[in-house]
């Protein structure tokens, strides 16, 4: 049962193989024509060896036999390059296509997909599976339609030539047959298994890779190697459990095959020396029963072919078949320019497992007002920032921009308002240039001049509002330098600003730098902050916090403890409650030895 419902996957390549189905055509067309020449050969074989086994020939009947087999091989040969080009050219084109569908597939996904499955799985899965898919629906029905063919021509020709030699011959075939029903399901379960432990593999790397540095601080080489070695181990386990059984099976069918010869040769034989067939007609069953193993070691081989292609299918059909939880509406709705820039009703969110991150927030911001969120860590301040850019799905009627409900906004047109630092500050293996200039193509078309100097002043301009401008010009190739995975090459701070100037790119109309300048010294912390209330006059910005320098500029604070509003108000009126915010302030400026604990409590 659970066979069947694998070899259904392959149902949902129907849309692919329709496309290319002129393609797979006429690749079937030279394919069996090709068949056809092959069979044609041992008669011309048999007719020699008649003529010469009678005596009575001339070298003019041998030299015509001979440029008859030359002109056939040479349309073999064309053929079998034609059905290569159509058939596996075809297959390629639809395994890139696949790529490319789950490949903006997974960028449509939404945060919470990204919690459950791990990346290493999903490589393997668009490499590994769908070259399994491609193997399926390329060689895998070349080799159906080429064994069928020629098994079913093969099988006519002997037995219209002596159907009692071809009867004891062919008797081994319903073995053969049986085995490769035996050993078809057996196969697509231990590659499931092999599959399951590459994606295993491929995440064991990928993890370790990507922390490299932390591996490296606390010396703990060693044990990464060893848990590599053991997902090695493992994979290598099950790659040869299958290559057991796929080893077991092909010498099984062989010598099978080769009791069809043995047989052939008793009773062919003495069928010779009885004189009811010539040796031309032996050679040709010979021959003939020679060409019948590759069909039948192509039916092993299309089953396992197929069987890898439907569990890989369906594994890639897991994937495609999982709707983001995210989407735009089926009508979304316009923004009001009268409405307040940002409005949070009653907000309370919980996440999958049940913990709750935000408890009834409320908060109401003006056009171009500068907000500061300030909380413990784990108090719901970067949940309330993925509720705003709807990251997370927030229940309908609690977040509102410029009006309407964040669920109601065509989804790129929301977060396009928004330019957002994360607090991971996340950068490619790209150049400085490039992981700012991401919207560059946007701004060529909105603003007028070459777009060569246009994307020089945008760099310009951000780079200095970031603060990253003086650190340009000590890198060897200044914003054209490459910094590797994750800015491997640059500190902490210039991650950061480099982030920074990354979400000021095409002037936003909300900026939300979480807990961006954490890794910034005071100085250029005030430099930044300075620069951005004279440029970003008029524009929302929300600035999250775990340092009162940071905010003390802020219009309005809002101060979260375990996701609940603690504290609202301006600077003065929180540090006039002496309550968390007043707190914090004492506790940090005694870092730097100017406060006075007097009067702020415990």
């Amino acid at each position: 049962m659970r066979h069947g419902s694998s070899l259904g996957e392959f149902k949902t390549l129907l849309p692919y193989l329709s496309r290319y189905r002129v393609s797979y055509m006429w690749g079937f067309v030279c394919l069996i024509t090709v068949d056809a020449a092959q069979v044609i050969i041992p008669q011309f074989m048999r007719r020699a060896v008649d003529l010469i086994a009678s005596g009575r020939f001339t070298w003019q009947e041998i030299g015509v036999l001979c440029a008859g087999m030359v002109g056939v091989m040479a349309l073999i040969s064309l053929g079998r390059f034609l059905w290569r080009y159509f058939i596996h050219g075809s297959s390629r084109r639809i395994e890139t296509e696949m790529r490319e569908t789950l490949f903006e597939h997974l960028l449509a996904m939404s945060y919470d997909f990204y919690q459950k499955h791990k990346i290493g799985d999903l490589m393997a899965r668009a490499t590994n599976d769908l070259n399994a898919v491609r193997m399926s629906i390329g060689l895998g029905l070349v080799a159906l339609v080429d064994g069928t063919v020629m098994a079913a021509s093969i099988l006519v020709i002997i037995f219209v030539q002596d159907a009692r030699t071809a009867a004891f011959a062919v008797l081994p075939l319903p073995f053969i047959t049986a085995i490769m029903l035996l050993f078809g399901s057996a196969l697509g379960n231990r590659f499931k298994k092999a599959q399951e432990t590459y994606a295993a593999m491929s995440d064991t790397v990928q993890e370790t890779f990507a922390g490299i540095r932390v591996i490296q601080a606390f010396v703990k080489e060693g044990w990464f190697i060893k848990k590599f070695a053991d997902t090695n181990d493992d994979y290598r386990e099950a790659n040869m459990a299958l290559v057991k059984l796929y080893g077991a099976f092909f010498p099984l069918i062989l010598f099978l095959s080769g009791l069809t010869t043995v047989i052939l040769l008793l009773v062919g034989g003495i069928r010779v020396v009885e004189g009811f067939m010539s040796p031309g007609d032996l050679l040709a069953l010979f021959r003939y029963l020679q060409m019948l193993i590759w069909p039948l070691m192509g039916a092993g081989f299309t089953v396992n072919m197929i069987q890898r292609g439907a569990v890989s299918l369906k594994r890639v059909n897991e994937i495609l078949n999982t709707a983001p939880s995210i989407t735009s509406p089926p009508a979304p709705q316009k923004p009001d320019g009268q409405a307040e820039a940002l409005v949070i009703r009653d907000l309370s969110f919980a996440y999958p497992d049940g913990s709750e991150a935000l408890k009834g927030v409320s908060l109401t911001v003006r056009q171009g007002a500068w907000v500061g969120i300030l909380g413990r860590t784990g108090s719901g301040k970067s949940t309330l920032i993925k509720a705003v850019t709807r990251m997370i799905d927030p229940p309908r009627g609690t977040v509102l921009v410029k009006g309407v409900d964040v669920r109601d906004w065509d989804l790129n047109e929301l977060r396009g308002r928004f330019g957002v630092t994360p607090q991971d500050s996340y950068l490619f293996s790209d150049s400085i240039r490039n992981n700012i200039l991401y919207r560059r193509e946007q701004d060529a078309a909105a603003l007028p001049g070459e777009p060569g100097n246009l994307e020089d002043t945008l760099l310009k301009q951000v780079t200095g509002l970031a603060a990253l401008d003086r650190d340009l010009g000590s890198f060897a190739q200044g914003a054209d330098t490459l910094i590797g995975e994750r800015g491997l090459t640059l500190s902490g701070g210039q991650k950061q600003r480099t982030a920074i100037a990354r979400a000021l790119m095409g002037e936003p109309e909300f900026l939300i730098l979480d807990d961006a300048l954490s890794a910034v010294d005071a100085e250029t912390e005030k430099r930044i902050l300075t620069g951005l209330l004279a440029e970003r006059a008029g524009k929302t910005t929300i600035i999250v916090s775990h340092r009162v320098s940071t905010l003390c500029n802020a219009g309005y604070l809002l101060v979260l403890d375990q996701g609940r509003v603690a504290e609202a108000g301006t600077p003065l009126e929180l540090t006039a409650r002496r309550g968390f915010y007043a707190r914090m302030a004492a506790l940090q400026q005694l870092d730097q030895g100017t406060a006075s604990w007097e009067g702020y409590g415990a």
